[in-house]
This record gives structure tokens, sequence and C-alpha cells, in this order.
């Protein structure tokens, strides 16, 4: 029976395999710990490897993990065992531009943190309860800036009348539709 492929996890991992945004879209790892054990184990697994030029993959707990790794940030996308590799490469190379184009090719740790719900956009226009919406790093990048009030300023910086007047759009389009 043919499916359509599916991501369990989308993960951003700092250079010490902390943690920087992480999605999970499978209930194989049901608790804050099991999925905090799940990056640190797969972060200790891929250490070793060069995945700076090209994405690697690996057979990790009875999971394809793609993973490429910039600066001090590490990539990774994890599908099922029966998941095509490259499917899981394709989706693991738009997050990786996507975010570059977003962070201004900055990609680091302090550039992603200062830039968090850039990212976390990226990762929901990438990916829907683990269905692949989106692979073209042009088009995410572009979906994420037009969601911000502007393009150039964080929804951080964002003042909150701004932050009212975008939820007030968004909620009268919501209700003329």
């Amino acid at each position: 029976m043919e499916s359509c492929p599916s991501i369990k996890n989308i993960l951003l991992l700092d250079s010490e395999g902390k943690r920087v945004a992480a999605k999970y879209y499978s209930d194989d790892w049901s608790t804050n710990s099991a999925k905090e054990a799940f990056e640190k184990a797969v972060y200790t697994k891929t250490l070793k490897t060069n995945a700076r030029t090209e994405a690697e993959i690996g057979m990790f707990e009875n999971n394809i993990v793609v993973y490429k790794f910039a600066q001090d940030l590490h990539f990774f996308v994890t599908g099922g065992e029966d998941e095509n590799e490259l499917i899981l490469a394709t989706v693991l190379q738009g997050f990786f531009d996507a975010v570059g184009i977003l962070l201004r090719g900055n990609v680091e740790k302090k550039e992603a943190l200062e830039n968090l719900d850039l990212i976390l956009l990226c990762m929901d226009e990438i990916i829907d309860g683990g269905i692949i919406l989106e692979t073209d790093a042009n088009i995410i990048a572009g979906k994420v800036a037009s969601n911000s009030l502007d393009s150039g300023a964080s929804l951080s910086e964002q003042t909150i009348s701004q932050a009212l007047a975008t939820a007030r759009e968004h909620l009268t389009r919501s209700l003329l539709t």
C-alpha cells in the first residue's frame, strides 16, 4: 500500500547537542525527556562525521536520520526506516537553505536564537503534522517573510500596537473568507 512520505521530526541543535528548535510529528518520543535523550544520542552518533558540504544519511533506532552541519548549528530530519532517503534529504536541504536565506547567510546559533520565530515558522511551512508541504527554500523563505509584518523585523521586534494590528488583520481576513 502506497502512503505519503512523512517526517517524524525536524531538529536544529547547537554544537553541544542542545536544542535550538525542534518539532516532533510522531508519538515515538512521548515525553520531553525521551525527546531530549533522542536529540543527545543522535547528536553524539553524528558528531564525528563531516556533514558540512553535503548531507549525510544514517540509521538510528530504526529511523533514517539525514543531517547537515553549518557553523555551530546541526540540522536533522528523521523519517521511518521505510522512508525514501532522497525525500528526507530534499526536506533537509530545503530547511537548511531556507534558514540560510532567512538569516541572510549568517547561519550560526546566536543569529538563529535571535530569529527563532522565523525558524519555527520555517518548520511550519515545510511540514504540517509530519506531511511534507514544501521543499523549495525560496518559496519557504518567501512565505515566512510575508507572514511577518515587516520582513526586515522579527516578530519579537514588533511593537505591541503592530502585533495587535497584525492579529486584527488576520482575524478580519479569516472571518471574511
